[in-house]
């Protein structure tokens, strides 16, 4: 291969890199609580898995099965914002991912009740504007996270698993 040919190769390839990565930036970094799930995708791409969406009758379940077998499961509103997420597998999902904008919400709370440890306690977080639960143990954990305010009134509590 010539030289001249290589460096065209290599300069195409630079802008094509260059475009991506303002495509990439140009995006939300993750849908999570409270966010639009039209960013839902890029949910998916991070966790490196296949996405299924089931309807339901004033929202939309969209489920994500990742790469590593844990299942997140993000509920989306009619007006198009994830007003709850779950999730169960043999790892905890990224909880930053999930919990966008709540994410210091959530930390600062977990780190109030444990004193800054986690420990082997299940996590138990209400407070005005947000509630998170996780439970159980590797390979086998399991939780939600919901903004009380933006749950639709046909939604029980426990339909979000």
């Amino acid at each position: 291969m010539s030289n001249q040919r290589a460096d065209s190769i290599q300069s195409g390839l630079v802008g094509t890199c260059a475009v991506m990565v303002l495509l990439v930036s140009a995006c939300p970094a993750w849908a999570g609580l409270g966010g639009d799930a039209a960013s839902i995708q890029s949910d998916q791409v991070h966790m490196q898995g296949s996405r299924r969406m089931i309807a339901a009758e004033s929202y939309t379940v969209h489920e994500i099965r990742a790469a590593t077998g844990t299942v997140v499961r993000e509920y989306v509103s009619t007006d198009g914002k994830v007003f709850a997420v779950a999730w169960h597998g043999p790892w905890l999902p990224d909880m930053r991912q999930i919990l966008g904008s709540y994410f210091e919400q959530y930390a600062q709370a977990v780190q109030s009740q444990s004193s800054g440890r986690m420990g082997r306690r299940p996590v138990m977080i209400e407070q005005p504007g947000l509630v998170v639960q996780i439970g159980g143990h590797i390979r086998a954990f399991a939780g939600r996270a919901y903004v009380p305010e933006m749950l639709p009134s046909s939604l029980r509590i426990e339909d979000i698993q």
